[in-house]
């Protein structure tokens, strides 16, 4: 097992729900991400990451939208594309920004996942993308536009499309061989843009793949030891909201599979972090990390004071209850 963190990040980090998604402002939040990424590499890591790009590539569907009358819009499949090599500069000029004196080798690959058009997501969309609307406007986005609309984790309605599950990631051994000479690895931007084998060749499907998803599947292609996912809490927690909460610092796989079945992880929410975690640590990985940025480095080392359980761990094997 190479010792390779795959680390997971939203596109929320880019574009926070109290911003317009300006290029300054999505410049400014991946400079926070690269010092994770940093922090990692300090501690012996070698790194690849993944990223959402759910308000991005919504954003660029309502610009092609608008655009429509002056040049030809362009297909969703080809927006993620887009939004790959979009947000990899940001996140390579920020890594370089940052960067310790060493400096640091970068490399965006614009990355393929394999799904399946009999997966069950293309009748029943649900990855949320683009910004947010009011309950008032969404028969207006839905007549004009064709859009499917729900309500987003009590933020909102946006509009939802399908999100099939990733089957392989085409360009991991490419990833591999970028990885074993020292170069931090952009891939699978946004879950990938999702394609279907023709027999002659692949062809883009107009969907957006779970990045979390994409991100476990191609640390099992890689045979990364750990799977880190960032989110924006320092733990998960169960019983959430009631007077029993209490946060999970370190559980095996068995207990996470246990509390996803208990309903304690809504899809809305863990859900998807949760699952992809357990399948991760089922095809072959070690750790499974949730947690904020600046604590994804510390969460996967014995650091003095913390005995590395700041964050939200889940191992492989079962542990020893003292």
């Amino acid at each position: 097992m190479s010792r390779i963190a795959v680390v997971a990040l939203g596109g929320n980090a880019f574009t926070r729900e109290d911003q317009q998604g300006t290029y300054a402002e999505q410049a400014h939040n991946a400079r926070a991400m690269a010092q994770t990424v940093h922090a990692l590499r300090r501690t012996g890591w070698d790194v690849v990451v993944v990223h959402g790009n759910g308000p991005q590539v919504g954003s660029l569907a309502i610009q092609q939208e608008e655009g429509a009358q002056i040049v030809p819009p362009q297909p969703l499949s080809a927006l993620g594309a887009m939004s790959q090599g979009q947000l990899g500069s940001l996140i390579t000029m920020s890594l370089h920004q940052t960067a310790p004196r060493a400096g640091v080798e970068v490399a965006t690959v614009v990355t393929h996942v394999a799904v399946s058009l009999d997966d069950p997501a293309f009748t029943r969309p649900s990855k949320p993308i683009g910004p947010f609307f009011t309950a008032e406007q969404v028969p207006e986005m839905v007549e004009t536009r064709g859009w499917t609309m729900a309500e987003d984790a009590g933020r909102g309605h946006r509009r939802v499309v399908p999100s099939p599950e990733p089957k392989a990631i085409i360009e991991a051994r490419t990833i591999q061989a970028l990885v074993d000479i020292g170069v931090v690895v952009i891939a699978a931007g946004g879950g990938g843009v999702p394609v279907v084998d023709t027999g002659n060749g692949y062809t883009g499907v107009d969907a957006v793949v779970d990045k979390d998803y994409a991100a476990q599947q191609l640390a099992n292609q890689l045979g990364a030891e750990a799977l880190v996912l960032v989110t924006g809490v320092v733990h998960v927690a169960v019983d959430f909201g009631t007077p029993q909460q209490r946060s999970i610092t370190e559980i095996d796989v068995a207990e996470a599979e246990r509390h996803l079945a208990d309903g304690q992880f809504p899809e809305g929410s863990m859900g998807p972090k949760m699952r992809a975690g357990i399948r991760f640590l089922h095809g072959g990985g070690s750790t499974v990390v949730v947690t904020t940025p600046e604590y994804a480095a510390s969460a996967l080392a014995t650091v003095p004071g913390l005995d590395g359980r700041v964050g939200t761990r889940i191992v492989a094997g079962a542990l020893s209850r003292s």
